[in-house]
């Protein structure tokens, strides 16, 4: 992993340095082990959750090149941003947009128990992006939230390099944006959990996306 993307010209012709981010998905929790819908919840890490966020920490610091570190509100994110902030001296910024998906009544049951609960709504929902769990919020309208939060990015931090540590919807769907590409990537791709993804925004049009669940820092755990 490079410290930062190249100031120079793309091969898409771009000339202006863009914003670079770097996302990192929070470490294992005890839901994630259980493979339980976790959203809006807020579990902590586990003890190898922690070990994964040191390990990316150990990565960036090696590496350098990050300008601000950006945090979901939710504990195992923050805990993962906190670890890396630690080692490369910078702040954990919470920015609330990079929250997970609000899986609503369907938070912490597993796809079995979920899709028994709610048969037909459960069986539409993984086709149709407008759809929510009760209570919950939609596919749909997480991409509204992270439209929101990439333009925040870009603006406040023009021309740097931004870690943002989040979730797997919330990266997915960043990702999923930056491809241009339809809603089928957010069951398509796999993101393991404190794995790095990243993607370009320049400021004179178009997005590259330079890197999708890179887990290197993680063989040795």
């Amino acid at each position: 992993m490079t410290a930062a993307s190249s100031s120079g010209p793309s091969w898409q012709g771009q000339q202006e340095r863009p914003t670079s981010v770097l996302l990192l998905r929070h470490g294992q929790t005890a839901l994630s082990v259980q493979r339980r819908y976790s959203g809006h919840g807020d579990p902590e890490l586990t003890a190898l959750g922690r070990s994964q966020a040191a390990a990316a920490a150990r990565r960036l610091a090696a590496t350098g090149g990050v300008d601000a570190i950006v945090s979901s509100p939710l504990q195992r994110a923050v805990v993962t941003a906190e670890a890396a902030g630690e080692a490369l001296g910078l702040p954990v910024r919470v920015l609330p947009g990079l929250i997970e998906t609000d899986f609503g009544a369907w938070e912490g049951l597993t796809f079995r128990e979920a899709a028994e609960r709610d048969p037909r709504l459960h069986r539409d929902w993984l086709g149709d992006p407008s759809l929510a769990p009760p209570g919950g919020e939609s596919f749909a309208q997480v991409a509204q939230r992270m439209t929101q939060v990439r333009a925040e990015l870009v603006a406040e931090y023009a021309g740097q390099r931004v870690l943002a540590v989040s979730h797997v919807t919330p990266i997915k769907t960043l990702l999923q944006q930056a491809l241009d590409v339809g809603p089928q990537l957010l069951f398509r791709l796999h993101l393991d959990l404190a794995s790095f993804s990243a993607a370009d925004y320049y400021p004179d049009g178009g997005t590259v996306v330079r890197r999708v669940n890179d887990t290197g820092h993680l063989e040795t755990l």
